[in-house]
């Protein structure tokens, strides 16, 4: 009578349970994606199959199987788990985690091994990461270490040392729709194809995302007898607006702004409204896109096309006073001309090379008939001249400094350069 209670105790509790904790790997073949890192015969599937892990970081984006592994990982080890989340845990916890292996190894208990799960350890600062250091290094206790950014950033070099590190990768639309297959033997439901097509493309290769949405939709369609079915307006409505991996502090915002400007730079304009689209999507300030567009027309486009710089200009001075939506308009404007534009880096290579003879090179005078005043003989006006142009000194010990392209509007004035100068 004991175990039937037992037994429907445990059926509640797992029905309770949601939806990605029910469908959590209990096997490695479980495990969507990841193949570079969990494939046959790869070094960290070997150390969980034989119960060996050693200290390490899981990194990459939410939703990809951080957790889950570790989970896994405990759930299959004979050491004695202890999981921390760094935003909450403090010194004084740290330290009683560590005092608990050092008993456990001196006493020589069953589970002497100590396996500490630490979520978003990017969370720590130098001081916390230091207390864990000794601990580490002598194998007191196993560390993995979990989170969303690049942790050669954010763990001190003494600390990583003495990890390895395996990063995450998004998941594809293959592993998303592995992970419905399973989800659909375990709750007996079938899905439209449009939408499990939409669920996936909208989860962004996030798993928690899709189960999420997905759970929703079990949850909130009618039993009729045999298996529910999920169609695409289900899907639709139980999925939140599209979640952006965008932190405006962390390695994301700076890989878009990135990419942002080499589109530009590299004359795409399909790529450039992409990441222009993705940032303003995110939240992130038109301003500080302006100024970036500001930067790459004067940088990159230069003189090849000297009016990228005054319609970058114009969309910096829309975006202090225009909010979204309506800004997004002058920003695409500025960006889209400014990736069509021919290119040519010639002035600011100029800048940087007069800047560099300035502090470097010899401490030249201003030549008598340019100086300031009434009394500069021998100045020649060239408006008085042919072409408004007449040679004389300018410079003591001239240097070229800008060397004109052949790009754009730039070729107009480098062909004035060079017939100017043919007689002299």
């Amino acid at each position: 009578m004991n175990d039937f209670f037992d037994k429907e105790r445990q059926s509640s509790q797992a029905a309770a349970m949601p939806l990605a904790a029910r469908l959590a790997p209990k096997t490695l073949g479980d495990f969507a994606g990841q193949q570079e890192i969990l494939g046959p015969g790869k070094m960290l599937r070997r150390l969980i199959e034989a119960d060996k892990v050693r200290s390490a970081v899981f990194f990459g984006p939410p939703g990809v199987g951080k957790t889950a592994l570790a989970r896994f990982i405990a759930a299959g080890t004979k050491a004695h788990v202890t999981e921390l989340n760094a935003a909450a845990a403090g010194v004084g916890d740290l330290k009683k985690v560590i005092e608990q292996a050092r008993l456990r190894i001196e006493n020589n208990f069953e589970e002497k091994r100590t396996l500490v799960i630490l979520d978003e350890i990017h969370h720590f600062n130098k001081t916390q990461q230091d207390v864990l250091l000794p601990s580490v290094e002598s194998g007191q206790i196993t560390l993995i270490g979990l989170t969303t950014e690049n942790p050669y950033f954010y763990i001190n070099n003494a600390l990583l040392s003495r990890f390895s590190v395996f990063e995450f990768k998004a998941l594809v639309n293959e592993d998303l729709e592995k992970i419905v297959k399973r989800a659909a033997k375990i709750e007996n439901f079938k899905i439209d194809k449009d939408a499990l097509n939409f669920l996936v493309v909208q989860s962004n290769g996030d798993a928690r995302r899709l189960l999420n949405a997905l759970e929703l939709a079990i949850i909130t369609t009618p039993y009729e007898g045999g298996p529910k079915k999920i169609t695409f307006d289900i899907i639709k409505d139980c999925i939140q607006k599209r979640h952006l991996n965008y932190d405006k502090k962390g390695d994301e915002h700076y890989d878009i702004i990135s990419a942002f400007i080499k589109s530009m730079r590299g004359s795409d304009p399909d790529a450039t409204v992409y990441w222009l689209a993705r940032m303003l999507e995110s939240g992130e300030d038109p301003r500080f896109i302006a100024r970036r567009i500001f930067i790459c027309a004067a940088e990159d486009v230069g003189l090849a096309e000297p009016t990228a710089v005054v319609l970058a200009e114009a969309a910096f001075k829309s975006a202090e006073v225009l909010g979204m939506p309506e800004v997004r308009i002058p920003l695409a404007e500025a960006a889209i001309y400014v990736a069509c534009a021919p290119k040519s880096n010639a002035a600011y290579l100029a800048i940087d090379a007069a800047l560099d003879e300035v502090k470097n090179g010899p401490r030249r005078s201003v030549p008598a008939h340019l100086r300031s005043g009434f009394k500069n003989e021998g100045y020649k006006y060239a408006h008085d001249f042919p072409n408004h142009y007449v040679e004389q000194e300018y410079m003591p010990s001239p240097k070229k400094f800008y060397n004109p392209t052949e790009q754009g509007k730039e070729k107009t004035i480098k062909d004035r350069q060079q017939n100017l100068r043919k007689k002299k």
